[in-house]
C-alpha cells in the first residue's frame, strides 16, 4: 500500500539521505533513528508536503508524483504539529476533511472523538487548543472514509495515558487492513502496536 523508490533530499549541499526504498503492505511500521537523521524530512514527502529531488511514492499503487491527486486521496496524515486554520474549530476541521474525502462525520468517528475525549473542544477554535488535543483532532480525522495509507510523525506527542491506550487501539485496527507508518522513539508504543521497527539502514540509506 505505500511503496518508495530512490528517494532523495537536499538541502543546499547537505545530503539529507539519498537511495531510500522501501514497500509496505497491510500492518504497522515504526521509523525509530536518532535525532536529526531525517525522519520528519522523510515523512513529509511520504505525505506529499515536501517534495523529494529525486524518486517517487506510490500510495495504495497511485504515483504522487504523476497522479498526486488519486494519491492523496488515499492517504491520512498525521504531522508533527498538527497545525490547521487557527480559526477553524475543531468540528469543522473534521466536516472539511470529510467533505475532501467525500463522507461524513459518521457515528465511528464521532465516537473516536469521544474516546480521546474531545467532547468539550470540538466548537473550540484550533489557536485555542492545547498541542495534545490538536494531535488528538488529527488522529480523529483518520477515521473518515477509508484511507489506505496513515502517516504519522510522533503521534504520541502531547498525549496522556488515556488517550495513548486509544490510539495504540486505533492504529491496530487500522493496521488489520492498511498502512500504518509513524516515527517515534517510543519503544512501548512499538511494543504495544505490534510494529515492526526499522531504522534508515532498513531503507537502503547511502551518503
Amino acid at each position: 500500500m505505500l511503496r518508495f523508490e530512490n528517494l532523495c533530499k537536499r538541502y543546499g549541499e547537505r545530503i539529507i539521505f539519498q537511495g531510500l526504498r522501501y514497500s509496505i503492505g497491510a500492518g504497522c511500521v515504526a521509523l525509530n533513528d536518532e535525532s536529526g537523521s531525517g525522519k520528519s524530512t522523510l515523512l513529509g514527502i511520504l505525505a506529499g508536503t515536501i517534495e523529494a529531488d529525486e524518486g517517487e511514492v506510490w500510495l495504495d499503487a497511485h504515483s504522487l508524483r504523476t497522479a498526486p491527486l488519486e494519491a492523496r486521496s488515499t492517504l491520512a496524515s498525521i504531522p508533527d504539529d498538527c497545525i490547521a486554520n487557527p480559526l477553524q474549530t475543531g468540528r469543522a476541521f473534521l466536516d472539511q476533511v470529510a467533505s475532501t474525502r467525500q463522507t461524513i462525520v459518521d457515528s465511528r468517528t464521532l465516537d473516536l472523538a469521544h474516546r480521546f475525549g474531545l467532547a468539550p473542544h470540538l466548537e473550540k477554535r484550533f489557536e485555542q487548543m492545547s498541542f495534545g488535543t490538536r494531535k488528538k483532532m488529527f488522529l480523529t480525522a483518520t477515521a473518515l472514509g477509508r484511507p489506505a495509507v496513515i502517516i504519522a510523525d510522533e503521534p504520541t506527542g502531547g498525549l496522556d495515558a488515556a488517550a495513548r491506550a486509544v490510539l495504540v487501539d486505533w492504529f491496530k485496527t487500522l493496521a488489520e487492513d492498511r498502512t500504518v507508518f509513524f516515527s517515534s522513539y517510543d519503544t512501548a508504543l512499538m511494543q504495544a502496536c505490534n510494529a515492526q521497527t526499522i531504522s534508515f539502514a532498513d531503507l537502503g540509506m547511502s551518503v
